[in-house]
């Protein structure tokens, strides 16, 4: 009984009922995208860091992100070798550099040097050519993502980097820069040519632990032993370098907080809707108190229109949801939609359509049964 009242409430008033459901649409695509740019944006920096393969980290003293760093000297990385628990130590370069497209004009890019020995900090989501390819002298890989920006327009055009020149030979699929700047993969080797990273110098050293030793404990070996230099988790550096880009700067601030304005306007529309439908039906539900139905009887009825609106709406705004980021694939800014993020938009589409059903119920409990005999 419950949910008939609930339903015929609910449908009495299509054009009301569209209203609600639109406002519960635009909340959840509205948050949902917000969520899934941060998630992505998240992703994005510290992408590298992620699928480089390392354990620790060791970067120049009071680094703040993965990419912009002071170059060390290369005696840093003997230094790290030297620590027990140490199965492998990589050098890496990375720095901004410009990018002289074939049309003319410049590009910024951020040239990632990687140790071919080891792999370490390579490329990954391989779509053309192998890694070993990069042992070959001014060889380069970028994203497909960045072809057109880059102004390539084929595996093996040759291009130019500080005014050296590289030859693009693989590409990578969906490898995003959050700093705009594309990522362009080379041999460590190769690096000094296209940045101002000096011969002797590197950016990083990525090191893997031996065989049962836990990456805290290697890390804390090397903080002994290595001094003036800044040693990491590679889940600390990801952390630290996520929260630097997204809070530091404001732009994760901004993305919740346009998430949170979603769902506000959201749960206003939804209220406003939904005591609009109680107050048509305040004879009937007068009628029930008459009867003698108690009051939870009725506020089952409203959180029950509450959640039929929530779930209604949610599959509607979901639907949108999975669209958009379809239509995002190729594009510069990632937007993840995980499982778990989609099921906790179910959650808190019910939490907000049931909390504005609060005003509703409110009102119901000021209801005089008399009303019905006064024939109002």
């Amino acid at each position: 009984m419950i949910s008939t009242i609930a339903w015929q409430n609910l449908f009495h008033d299509k054009i009301r009922l569209s209203v609600t459901l639109i406002g519960i649409v635009f909340a959840v695509v509205l948050i949902t995208v917000q969520v899934g740019l941060f998630l992505g944006f998240v992703d994005t920096i510290s992408g590298v860091i992620r699928h480089s393969g390392a354990d620790v980290w060791v970067a120049s003293k009071g680094v703040k992100n993965f990419d912009i760093a002071m170059p060390m000297n290369e005696g840093k990385l003997y230094e790290v070798r030297s620590v027990s628990g140490v199965a492998k130590a990589s050098p890496m370069v990375v720095h901004f550099s410009l990018w002289k497209k074939k049309g003319g004009g410049q590009e910024s890019i951020e040239v990632v040097g990687f140790d071919m020995a080891t792999g370490l900090g390579g490329p990954w989501n391989l779509t053309q050519g192998k890694t070993e390819m990069l042992d070959a002298a001014d060889t380069v890989f970028l994203d497909q993502l960045y072809l057109d920006r880059l102004g390539v327009e084929s595996l093996g055009q040759e291009v130019e980097i500080e005014g050296k020149r590289a030859r693009v030979i693989g590409l990578t699929s969906g490898i995003r820069s959050f700093t705009t700047s594309p990522y362009v993969f080379t041999a460590f080797k190769n690096a000094p040519k296209y940045s101002a990273v000096k011969p002797e110098q590197l950016t990083y050293v990525l090191v893997k632990a031996e065989s049962g030793i836990p990456p805290e404990t290697l890390r804390d070996r090397i903080r002994r032993q290595v001094p003036h230099v800044d040693v990491f988790t590679s889940a600390e550096f990801a952390q630290k370098t996520e929260h630097y880009w997204m809070f530091s700067t404001g732009a994760g601030v901004s993305l919740l907080l346009a998430a949170l304005l979603g769902f506000i306007v959201g749960m206003v529309v939804v209220a406003q809707t939904l005591y609009a439908t109680t107050l048509d039906h305040m004879a009937e539900f007068a009628t029930l108190k008459a009867m003698g139905a108690p009051n939870s009887f009725i506020y089952k009825i409203l959180i029950l229109q509450a959640i039929i609106s929530a779930s209604l709406g949610y599959g509607c705004g979901m639907i949108i949801c999975m669209y958009i980021v379809k239509l995002n694939t190729g594009g510069d800014a990632a937007i993840l939609l995980p499982q778990n993020v989609a099921l906790g938009m179910l959650g808190l589409t019910i939490i907000m359509c049931v909390t504005a059903s609060f005003i509703s119920i409110r009102k119901v409990t000021t209801i005089d049964p008399a009303i019905v005999f006064k024939g109002r």
